[in-house]
């Protein structure tokens, strides 16, 4: 904690320089404001998205909605994906069906679902919970299954030698193994996740911070544009920080190294 307590300056120090690069840039006139608006002109924009509904809603309302989407297909991936995993890693006979289906799946690109939520949900919650199911999915099995992996076979064997069913064996040994593991993979699925959600909202949605985008590049406003990057960006940021101290925690607490 003392040690990243002594390197906040320069994560500060960072965010100045960059900003100030931002706008020393557009302030020399080295870019056009049309193509690249200043960092003002942009937290003007948002302040005003902020106070007035553009695309019909607040900006914060577009952001709650893209987050519940989010949230939901987040949640859906760990609730299916954990299980899986560590049903993968603890039968080789469940690894050995299921690993052609899943290796497969996994190097399709959540964007490519689209169509199809689009097909078969239309501008509905469902699709875009469907294309962040698609992206989360994957690690939350794949760190699962690496948790279970690692978990000691001695503590199983003991377990069962004292009578403790399959249920129980995956409640008390396996899922305490793999949890450091397994909230490492949900900060990686969170984040693909987050990814995969602004994609779904580009062309499915009717609202979200997503849809802000499109109606900011049709209205050639690039300060709405760079307003909604900066939203989507801060947010990702925010879940990632939350994640990595809820992985902190579980490793101090389990002793994972």
């Amino acid at each position: 904690m003392r040690r990243r307590r002594a390197l906040w300056p320069y994560a500060l120090a960072s965010i100045v320089l960059f900003f100030g690069l931002w706008q020393g840039v557009v302030s020399a006139g080295l870019v056009s404001n049309f193509v690249l608006p200043s960092p003002v002109e942009v937290l003007d924009r948002l302040w005003t998205m902020a106070n007035r509904p553009f695309a019909g809603f607040l900006i914060q309302e577009h952001l709650a909605s893209s987050f519940l989407r989010f949230f939901y297909g987040f949640a859906l991936a760990a609730i299916i994906g954990i299980p899986v995993g560590l049903a993968m890693g603890r039968f080789r006979l469940f690894e050995e069906f299921f690993t052609p289906l899943f290796e497969s799946y996994r190097y399709i690109a959540p964007l490519a679902w689209v169509p199809f939520a689009a097909l078969w949900f239309g501008t509905g919650i469902g699709g875009p919970i469907m294309v962040i199911f698609t992206g989360a999915f994957a690690p939350c099995v794949l760190n699962a299954y690496r948790g279970a992996q690692l978990v000691d076979r001695h503590l199983i064997e003991a377990a069962q030698t004292h009578g403790a069913g399959e249920f129980r064996i995956a409640r008390e040994v396996l899922l305490p193994g793999a949890l450091p593991s397994i909230v490492a993979g949900l900060r990686v699925s969170a984040g693909l996740g987050w990814q995969s959600l602004i994609g779904a909202e580009l062309i499915v949605v009717s609202s979200g911070i997503g849809y802000v985008l499109v109606v900011g590049q049709q209205n050639l406003s690039p300060d709405i544009v760079m307003a909604s990057m900066l939203v989507i960006g801060l947010t990702g940021l925010v879940i990632d920080y939350l994640l990595r101290f809820a992985e902190a925690r579980v490793r101090a607490k389990w002793g994972a190294a």
